[in-house]
């Protein structure tokens, strides 16, 4: 009998760390889960109660020591935990250089003393900056806040850790994803978010520039299942950008999830005014591609649009007033 492989999950209560749960479950792997809660959510998992391949540890990423049990003969570690946002980042750079950083490069020394099969890391585009698009793997590196920082810092010990320790790796960069269970909270959450608590409340939509501004919008399983492609392919030490390669206006995501009211906010700074990955890597090497169209992804997550009911409602006071330190430190 063929034994069953293990993965490890970091932030696996989040967004999109649930949605690997999903898949690598579906794919019968036994999973086992890392999250300290603080902005994941167990109900993110809660369908999976009761089976016996998920387990669950309540643990600061920071603080798991190097000869841990948990990550005994484990074959796979998706590293999706951390903070993010780029307000907050603003905010509290050291937290977010302390989690983002220092934390991955524990579960990297977890991960190099259990001998792992592949270590697959959760980048962010933000670290392209104000990017050249549509932008592929090769685009110069240029951060404009403490939470892209991090998050390349993060990057590059996934790289030093391979040469110097020979961990196997592959580097997914993240552009904008959206899907059931994303994030309901902060002024600079997901603009799905947002919207969706606004139109549960028949509230105007508040849209950041005249709405044309284009977001690459990749539907979370899309998404997972590059992972899922990155983590049991032969190939390593990659970076591969995952979006749709089909970017999208807010006017256009206003439509399709209701026509109402709107409130206009000015541009912000260090936000691009389209964000567009060139996939053609990811599509030639591990033939990958989106399956899941704007327009289907939606409407799925009107289906499940009760999920936001308890989500904060924004409103333009309340967002301005969030964003003064983005707007003080970021000109």
């Amino acid at each position: 009998m063929k034994k069953r492989q293990r993965a490890l999950v970091t932030g696996g209560c989040g967004f999109i760390g649930s949605h690997m749960v999903d898949l690598l479950l579906d794919e019968d792997y036994e999973v086992i889960v890392i999250d300290n809660l603080v902005c994941g959510n167990t109900n993110n998992l809660k369908h999976h109660k009761n089976n016996p391949l998920l387990k669950f540890e309540k643990l600061d990423i920071r603080n798991i020591k190097t000869n841990t049990s948990i990550f005994k003969n484990i074959d796979y570690v998706f590293h999706f935990a951390g903070i993010g946002d780029i307000v907050p980042s603003i905010e509290r750079p050291e937290e977010y250089i302390s989690v983002n950083v220092m934390g991955t490069l524990r579960i990297l020394e977890c991960s190099r003393q259990s001998n792992i099969r592949k270590f697959v890391y959760a980048a962010s585009s933000s670290c392209y900056g104000l990017a050249n698009t549509p932008t592929d793997e090769n685009h110069i590196i240029q951060p404009l806040y403490p939470y892209a920082i991090s998050k390349h810092h993060g990057a590059e010990l996934v790289r030093y850790w391979n040469a110097i320790y020979n961990v196997p790796y592959n580097i997914i960069c993240i552009f904008n994803a959206y899907g059931p269970r994303v994030k309901t909270a902060g002024a600079y959450g997901a603009v799905f978010g947002v919207f969706l608590k606004q139109k549960l409340e028949n509230k105007p939509y508040t849209v950041v520039g005249d709405g044309t501004q284009k977001r690459d919008f990749i539907y979370v399983t899309d998404l997972v299942r590059a992972f899922y492609l990155a983590a049991i392919s032969k190939v390593n030490s990659e970076v591969f950008n995952v979006g749709s390669g089909n970017p999208q206006t807010i006017n256009r995501l206003i439509e399709l999830i209701g026509e109402g009211d709107k409130v206009y906010l000015p541009f912000r700074p260090g936000e691009p005014l389209i964000t567009h990955a060139d996939t053609s890597k990811i599509k030639k090497i591990l033939k990958w591609k989106p399956c899941v169209s704007f327009e289907n992804g939606v409407d799925e997550m009107l289906k499940n649009i009760s999920y936001w009911k308890n989500a904060p409602l924004w409103d333009k006071e309340k967002i301005n007033d969030a964003t003064k330190e983005w707007l003080k430190y970021l000109k």
